[in-house]
């Protein structure tokens, strides 16, 4: 544009009703520096202004913004013009990062056997995989199962030939009666039969999926099929396999659900009793999906009891079971798997989030040897994923975790600790406005109880509105320089997910914070949360 030239109308293209929305809840901030635990923005003549952020890239920043040892070895990388793009070759240290991995898993989920890695470039991503290859792995067993009944059906055909009798059982009568097929019909008719209703159950066989009630595991075309919240889901439902949602707090609730899936297919055995119609376990749930803490469902850790009925129903059915990581994982909980202090051991293990380091994006899906299908890595593949530089900031980050004896693990539960201590004193004190404190380690969630019923007309509307958590954050932000986002699905949760750099004094200051918020929710001073009104 020449310098004559008016100046162009300046126009948002940017996702520019999301900005809107954040501009009306006081939360469209520019940061432009960060370190630790602060993010840093500009005030109206151009100062830096320090953010206490709590929110930590929804989980991404165990080891702080902007780690020192990070960006030092990022700059060596870029400075040694490591490739980016380099596919379709040897990547010695994405080997060297599953092994490590792999030894942590054998450290706290126990040394059963090792696990193949598939990488990834998101959390999402890596949730897709793992549903991939569960479909894939549903697909394979469904041939190979198919393949033994033909076999085993031929062999039952030359035992009849040769004169050996029909059983006429209760399943031989079900064959026949939905066959529509006369008592005494022969082999050739009841192996037609046999064909024809196989063919239809695997034709009907679509893959299903089972998670908890209140699972959150991304928003991708795969992965939202797995989130609770119908928001996110119900306008894509066609476009992927289903998942049902499941009370698993109820007793029975995981192996009811199982078997509401359950479908078979119908052979033919022959032994020393004669020609006996038998039926197959069909194949049909491709996975059962939960994470160790749900992130989004307001910050909820599963029990011991509840993750032993899950395996044993899922192990019980030969269902796999995909234990997502993505927010949970890489320390955040006091150890590197959440899963572990509750005895889960995935036949998936998602991973991302802060496997970059809070620098760059990295994703990883853990796959159990004896559930892992080598010809996936014929049928999938990422540009990004594996490269150079992502992975070897990923590996450099593991070493960080596993360093001193895994130093950072004990000082996120100590800090998690320090903060749930904090947070407990705020419930006691304002026991009408905290309904709970919940969480494990640094991964905390602050749930007040519902003020859709306020005296306060903005507080009311924001709450019927589902946003509530969302105008409280933007006045943690406005007047008290604290950054804390609610939790997607239960926006009545905020959540608290910094790095293991918190210091007691940053604690001592969002304190104060949250009490003022806390105050002003008790006195239903509902005009003091949204931002003043342009004038």
């Amino acid at each position: 544009m020449s310098p004559e030239a008016p100046e162009a109308e300046e126009r948002d293209l940017a996702e520019a009703y999301l900005g809107g929305l954040l501009a009306s809840l006081g939360l469209n901030v520019e940061y432009v520096r960060a370190e630790k635990d602060t993010l840093f923005r500009l005030d109206g003549e151009g100062r830096e202004r320090a953010v206490l952020d709590l929110v930590g890239g929804y989980g991404s920043t165990i080891l702080g913004h902007n780690a020192p040892e990070l960006v030092a070895y990022a700059k060596e990388l870029l400075d040694r013009g490591v490739p980016v793009h380099a596919q379709f070759s040897r990547h010695p240290y994405a080997n060297d990062l599953a092994l490590r991995i792999d030894a942590i898993v054998k450290r706290e989920l126990g040394p059963a056997e090792e696990y193949a890695a598939i990488f990834a470039n998101s959390g999402a991503e890596a949730v897709e995989i793992a549903m991939k290859h569960a479909e894939l792995d549903r697909i394979m067993r469904l041939g190979e199962l198919t393949a033994q009944i033909d076999a085993s059906v031929e062999r039952a055909r030359a035992a009849a030939a040769g004169g050996t009798p029909f059983v006429a059982d209760d399943t031989h009568r079900r064959l026949t009666t939905e066959a529509g097929l006369p008592p005494g019909a022969g082999a050739d008719e009841l192996i037609d039969g046999i064909r024809r209703i196989n063919a239809a159950r695997t034709a009907g066989a679509a893959p299903v999926f089972l998670a908890p009630e209140g699972s959150f595991h991304g928003k991708l075309v795969g992965s939202v099929q797995l989130t609770h919240n119908a928001g996110f889901r119900t306008p894509f439902g066609a476009l992927a396999a289903q998942c049902r949602f499941v009370p698993v707090h109820e007793p029975d609730a995981v192996a009811k659900a199982l078997e509401a899936e359950r479908g078979t297919l119908f052979g033919l055995v022959s032994d020393t009793a004669g020609v006996r119609v038998v039926e197959h376990e069909l194949p049909v749930i491709a996975a059962f999906v939960l994470e160790p803490v749900q992130g989004e469902a307001g910050i909820r850790p599963f029990d011991r009891e509840t993750v032993r009925r899950i395996q044993d129903a899922c192990a019980a059915a030969d269902c796999p079971v995909i234990v997502d990581e993505v927010q949970s994982g890489m320390g955040r909980t006091g150890t590197f798997f959440a899963a572990a202090p509750l005895g889960l051991r995935g036949d998936y293990i998602t991973l991302a989030k802060s496997l970059g380091g809070g620098l760059v994006k990295a994703a990883l899906t853990l796959v159990r040897t004896s559930r892992y299908r080598k010809e996936f890595e014929l049928v999938h593949s990422s540009t990004f994923a594996k490269d150079a530089f992502s992975t070897l900031i990923a590996g450099r980050t593991v070493e960080l975790l596993e360093a001193d004896g895994g130093a950072v693990y004990r000082r996120a539960a100590e800090r998690g600790a320090h903060l749930t201590a904090m947070l407990r004193r705020l419930q006691e004190e304002f026991p009408d406005v905290v309904r709970e404190v919940r969480g494990r380690g640094l991964m905390i969630g602050l749930a007040l109880h519902d003020q859709s019923g306020s005296s306060s007309a903005p507080i009311a509307e924001q709450s019927r509105a589902g946003l509530l958590g969302y105008a409280l954050a933007g006045y943690l932000l406005r007047v008290h320089d604290l950054r804390i986002l609610p939790t997607a699905s239960a926006t009545d949760t905020l959540r608290l997910e910094p790095s293991v750099h918190l210091t007691d004094a940053e604690t001592d200051r969002l304190e104060t914070g949250l009490r003022a918020l806390l105050t002003l929710l008790r006195n239903q001073d509902g005009d003091a949360l949204l931002p003043p009104a342009a004038g």
